[in-house]
């Protein structure tokens, strides 16, 4: 074999092997953790609520939020159940009831309206509430651990051009089943890491437009 070909097949490999370790090493880009030593609120995304409360109320216990915002998510075919006369707790209220019964305070969570749909109707919501509150520039995001990137990108994008600069934080959830470091051996991780790869894709190409004041 030539020396030059023998450097060829060397960079292949080499390559391979980069791209080989980046792309297992997605689980834990996708898990940002960047907690600030004291936020004036944090923010309670909404989806898979029990691991994301349990995750907000040590945060409260820990002293590093004292004060806690949810956004109203959308009731979606619920409102028909309501209007033929079921009684429906909302997912948003089971996870402020949660919060209170885990010791956070009724008067310290604060409830948006917004209907939200997704991530960034959330963020739009919490932009609204925050203007003409200068009072407000910290915030700690509080997620899932594979969705915690994309709601950072999110939440930052949106509140980017706000008066007073806001430093967006964020805990991934402890209670996670979600595992960064060996996230392909497991058919739920991989779906997780699919789905909001595609989705930050989509949010960077298409979304973002949305955020603009």
């Amino acid at each position: 074999m030539g020396r030059r070909k023998v450097i060829y097949i060397s960079i292949l490999i080499s390559f391979a092997a980069i791209y080989i370790i980046g792309f297992r090493s997605i689980g834990n880009w996708l898990m940002k953790e960047d907690i600030p030593v004291h936020a004036d609120a944090s923010v309670l995304l909404m989806g898979s609520f029990p691991e994301r409360v349990l995750q907000a109320a040590d945060l409260y216990h820990q002293g590093v939020a004292d004060n806690m915002i949810i956004v109203y998510e959308s009731m979606g075919p619920y409102q028909v159940l309501e209007a033929r006369g079921a009684s429906v707790i909302r997912t948003t209220e089971q996870a402020r009831d949660a919060a209170v019964a885990l010791g956070m305070p009724v008067g310290s969570i604060t409830m948006l309206p917004g209907d939200a749909r997704s991530t960034l109707d959330e963020a739009l919501a919490v932009r609204d509430y925050m203007a003409g509150k200068p009072w407000i520039d910290t915030l700690v995001l509080v997620s899932s651990a594979a969705h915690i990137r994309r709601a950072y990108m999110i939440f930052n994008a949106a509140l980017r051009d706000a008066e007073t600069p806001v430093y967006v934080g964020c805990s991934p959830s402890a209670y996670s089943g979600f595992n960064p470091d060996k996230w392909w051996r497991r058919k739920e991780d991989i779906q997780q890491v699919l789905s909001e790869l595609v989705k930050i894709v989509s949010f960077r190409l298409v979304e973002q437009k949305n955020l603009k004041n």
